[in-house]
């Protein structure tokens, strides 16, 4: 049987298709999309996936995603962040939907992920011992717990908890409010959402 697309936008086609959220035939849309928009288009998307993994890379402190140039996050250097107030969250992306409120000031933890078994993601695989060593080093007075408003955040922050209390680091810990409801992701909440939830946190 003949191959009806050229064996070029076939390819480019399968591999939009392997992005999260994006079936076969919006990896089709936006193929065919790219091959009408004039050469440039195409031209600024591939550089832009060629600097994706050489000029972005991951703070030592904060675990955030920082320019290549940077050194730590600024949002740990700047000199108005309060360094003794840490917010936990499972993902970097998690960091812009907070900050986009314009209410939180102090300083961001990303644990690179959510305890979940069944995904082959366990405590060893997130960033919770630099975690507890940053705490007492920064002398932390509140951590806020945003973890994602799952089963896997809500697993995540429990085990936190414990690990913290075990630990025997005296400090208030915090848990986002309910206004993010339960399912939805920290980064695909809205901004009063969110809001809300930072100014509701409650005491564990």
């Amino acid at each position: 049987m003949a191959q009806l697309l050229p064996a070029a936008l076939v390819r480019l086609i399968e591999e939009l298709g392997k992005l999260p959220g994006v079936g076969a035939r919006t990896a089709e849309r936006y193929a065919y999309f790219l091959l009408k928009s004039d050469a440039h288009t195409s031209q600024k998307l591939s550089v832009a996936l060629e600097n994706l993994h050489s000029k972005v890379k991951t703070c030592p402190v904060t675990f955030a995603l920082i320019d290549e140039t940077q050194d730590v996050s600024p949002l740990y250097s700047e000199g108005d962040r309060n360094k003794r107030l840490v917010a936990v969250v499972e993902e970097p992306l998690d960091i812009v939907a907070l900050e986009r409120t314009g209410h939180y000031k102090g300083t961001y933890h990303v644990l690179g992920g959510a305890i979940s078994p069944i995904d082959g993601i366990g405590p060893e695989q997130l960033h919770i011992p630099e975690l507890l060593e940053r705490l007492e080093r920064d002398e932390v007075e509140e951590v806020i717990i945003a973890t994602n408003a799952s089963v896997e955040g809500e697993s995540t922050a429990l085990f936190l908890q414990r690990m913290i209390n075990d630990a025997g680091i005296d400090i208030t810990m915090t848990r986002l409010a309910r206004g993010i409801p339960v399912g939805v992701d920290l980064e695909y909440a809205d901004q009063i959402t969110l809001s809300h939830a930072l100014e509701g946190r409650r005491v564990l």
